[in-house]
């Protein structure tokens, strides 16, 4: 394996002011220059139509599909071009057969986009949702593989999960509770939202029946736009909507696009920040992006606050949690300071990216230690 050769910071492809410190992508990413640019060519077609042919839209749809298959190791026509991933999860409860009497597992605080579809399986078809709740020492992985395998449980019949839980970035380790699943007899749908473009994904390695990821956070795209890789033998359910795309002889997980695919300003936005990942390669990015978090969490050890040990926590994203719970107003008076995070069920989650380098990791330091005297 060839070494991965170290990315630099990519605040130049941003227009981030110098006294922003952002940290703030898993809530959503500005998009850097490329991105934005390509987003105003495509408002040219819709401000002067007639000089855009619209034969060339559809090839910005494709390109954008392969972008998306090329950072999760899928073939283009296992992608499904979808506006959400609540969308892209309400078609994959559709594709997957209810079993009544069976259970649907996920994790406890759970992001509703990846529960609704589920619940409302679970109430028509009588099954039952199982919550593993998180457990006392971060390891989401023994629970829920312990919740699998457990003796004398309902069959399994789907497990709606994510590579890591989204308040806080504890990871879940898929690849271990994968064969486990399918020794099971169930579906495993994966809602990747936190995790493609930042950590490295691989369908083929995973072997899920669904996963999706939306490009507006770690992929740098636009607002209202998603992926869905279906696997071969999941491309034959209904879509969410039927319309003149989807329909044969459209090829492949085409079937479940949505309708108005052809955006021209959102594909090529989509497929320029994509391309951009790949370029840096996902593996440089995740090494960058540890770096910073330890560096963070290094700081935050210096002044005493708890900080998950480094194989509880992911390389993009590092949860706060003080035993009292944070301050009052945190949130908002980091804002007062230029830096920009969010709170999650109780943890502040900071989430750095490749626009983000040391300087923001002090300014987010000093930020903390005086809102945490302060609220002492």
């Amino acid at each position: 394996m060839s070494p991965i050769v170290p990315l630099p910071c990519q605040r130049a492809l941003f227009e981030i002011p110098d006294p922003v410190s952002y940290l703030d992508a898993a809530a959503w990413s500005p998009v850097p220059r490329p991105v934005r640019e390509a987003g105003e060519a495509g408002l040219l077609v819709k401000r002067q139509p007639w000089a855009h042919p619209r034969e060339a839209v559809p090839a910005e749809a494709e390109r954008a599909r392969r972008a998306a298959a090329a950072l999760i190791g899928a073939a283009a026509d296992d992608i499904a071009i979808v506006g959400s991933v609540s969308h892209a999860i309400a078609t994959a409860a559709g594709a997957i057969a209810p079993l009544p009497g069976g259970r649907i597992l996920r994790v406890a605080d759970e992001f509703p986009s990846l529960c609704f579809a589920w619940d409302q399986m679970a109430a028509r078809h009588g099954m039952s949702v199982e919550v593993v709740p998180r457990p006392a020492d971060g390891d989401w992985t023994a629970a829920l593989h312990a919740a699998v395998t457990r003796p004398g449980a309902p069959p399994l019949a789907v497990a709606a999960l994510t590579p890591l839980h989204w308040s806080d970035g504890t990871p879940i380790d898929l690849d271990a509770l994968a064969p486990a699943i399918r020794a099971a007899g169930a579906a495993l749908v994966v809602d990747a939202t936190q995790a493609v473009g930042a950590v490295p994904v691989d369908v083929g390695r995973l072997r899920p029946d669904f996963l999706a990821f939306p490009t507006y956070k770690w992929v740098l795209g636009p607002y209202s736009l998603a992926f869905l890789y279906a696997a071969p033998h999941r491309q034959d359910g209904p879509p969410l909507e039927e319309n003149s795309g989807n329909r044969p002889p459209a090829a492949g997980a085409r079937r479940y696009d949505r309708g108005e695919c052809n955006d021209p300003v959102g594909l090529p936005m989509a497929a320029a920040g994509m391309e951009l990942i790949a370029g840096w390669g996902v593996p440089a990015i995740q090494a960058r992006l540890a770096a910073l978090t330890d560096r963070l969490a290094e700081g935050l050890a210096a002044l005493d606050l708890p900080v998950p040990p480094r194989g509880r926590r992911v390389a993009h994203i590092l949860g706060l949690r003080l035993p009292g719970g944070l301050p009052p107003g945190a949130v908002e008076r980091l804002r007062e300071r230029n830096v920009f995070v969010s709170k999650r069920l109780g943890a502040l989650r900071v989430s750095p990216h490749v626009w983000s380098d040391e300087r923001d990791l002090d300014r987010c330091l000093g930020g903390i230690r005086a809102v945490v005297r302060g609220g002492a």
